[in-house]
């Protein structure tokens, strides 16, 4: 239990780094700069608690991974300090793609919501971020002042992003059916001269 507790606590001081939490602790500016220094620092302890002839093989091993995994994702980690616009986590953005999941299980009856999400694509989260924010209305009086060209032109590519996730769908969960269906077609052509 003990060992938990270590590893819990090591992944809790990470957190805090990565929070900005420790430095405005220690009342120092939260930047990419200064969040990446301090927690360089704090993987240097963690390398050198890692030469330590006390930790066990299990400890030793938990160690290694994070700090393999954290110089690996080094270069991407420390991008969005200095951004206030740009979260820090996506945590925000999971929430509301299970709340849009959860919300068409609600409607449909379905625990898949694969074939929803390949027939109306990136519009269910469009529509749900805009109904969500009270803008609705003014994204429908937008969409009255398109122009039939470009509403038809818009449609004809979405019918083809469509096509094409439909079939990436029936290629990786119906192979054998999809692979008649091509071979089927091509006979069908006749034969080449």
């Amino acid at each position: 239990m003990s060992l938990v507790r270590r590893l819990h606590d090591d992944v809790l001081a990470a957190e805090g780094i990565l929070s900005g939490a420790t430095l405005e602790k220690e009342q120092q500016p939260v930047t990419n700069a200064s969040v990446q220094q301090r927690y360089e620092q704090w993987c240097a302890e963690l390398r050198v608690q890692l030469t330590s002839a006390t930790l066990s093989e299990t400890e030793r091993r938990c160690l290694s991974h994070v700090l393999h995994v954290t110089t690996n994702m080094s270069p991407r980690l420390f991008n969005c300090y200095d951004s206030e616009h740009l979260p820090r986590t996506n945590n925000d953005m999971e929430g509301f793609i299970r709340s849009v999941k959860t919300r068409y299980r609600r409607v449909s009856g379905r625990k898949n919501w694969n074939r929803y999400l390949i027939r109306y694509g990136a519009r269910v989260a469009f529509y749900e971020a805009r109904s969500r924010t009270g803008e609705l209305a003014e994204m429908t009086e937008g969409m009255r002042r398109v122009n039939g060209y470009r509403w038809r032109q818009g449609r004809v590519e979405q019918t083809a992003r469509q096509q094409e996730q439909l079939k990436q769908y029936r290629v990786r969960h119906r192979r054998d059916a999809y692979l008649a269906d091509l071979e089927a077609r091509w006979a069908a052509l006749g034969p080449r001269t």
